[in-house]
């Protein structure tokens, strides 16, 4: 793995894999944070999931007194509009787009690969996918915003505009308010995106019933997802 590759947990299925979720973790967890999923899904033992739990690099948080962690970008305000870091999203989004690339080159088309992500991680995957020149399968987005905070954002591709995006927010989240969320949705819906909009009785986390509707969305975006 090259200085450069994001170092992840990989979970292969017990056939040849033909599809791939890449699934992004929140501020301060790892992918060994939502790598438990897999077997919570209930997606049978004979799908062909390659499923990609990637580590952000470790970088000083501001909101956070400075303190080192794995973070996809710096929070330097709660403030929507000033909390992500532009320079951070950026960097980080070239090396998500190199982890596609990467799949893509084993032999998945990107219209089999599924870009998920909670929180951080979800801010990502919006971001990403929206400006990605690759066509997906889906864009999940849990509890998370815009980068952009009340604007979509700029160098918007066209290609994904079509793609199924999933985004659920816990109506008792104190961490990213569901006012964000919201926000992120109609902004998405008005542009004409095809997104569906889910809140759960929850604060910042994933609940098991949440994990039951990610699984049939992922099997019906994705051609092998049983």
């Amino acid at each position: 793995m090259s200085a450069n590759q994001l170092e992840r947990i990989t979970i292969e299925p017990t056939v040849a894999a033909k599809a791939c979720v890449i699934w992004l973790h929140g501020l301060g967890d790892s992918g060994a944070g939502f790598a438990p999923v897999v077997p919570a899904l209930g997606l049978g033992s004979e799908h062909s999931i390659r499923f990609i739990f990637p580590h952000a690099p470790e970088q000083a948080v501001t909101i956070n007194g400075g303190y080192i962690m794995r973070a996809w970008y710096d929070i330097k305000s709660m403030d929507l509009h000033e909390r992500a870091d532009k320079q951070g999203v950026e960097q980080s989004e070239q090396q998500i787009i190199a982890l596609i690339e990467e799949q893509i080159a084993l032999g998945i088309p990107s219209e089999n690969i599924v870009l998920a992500g909670f929180s951080q991680g979800g801010v990502m995957s919006l971001y990403t996918g929206l400006r990605l020149p690759h066509k997906l399968a889906g864009i999940m987005a849990l509890s998370c915003y815009l980068p952009s905070g009340d604007s979509l954002p700029k160098g918007l591709s066209s290609v994904n505009r079509d793609t199924s995006i999933l985004q659920h927010h816990g109506v008792e989240d104190d961490v990213v308010p569901v006012d964000a969320g919201q926000m992120a949705f109609e902004l998405l819906q008005d542009a004409g995106f095809n997104t569906q909009w889910k809140t759960y009785n929850m604060a910042h986390n994933v609940l098991p019933e949440q994990l039951q509707d990610i699984s049939l969305w992922l099997q019906s975006v994705l051609p092998y997802g049983k």
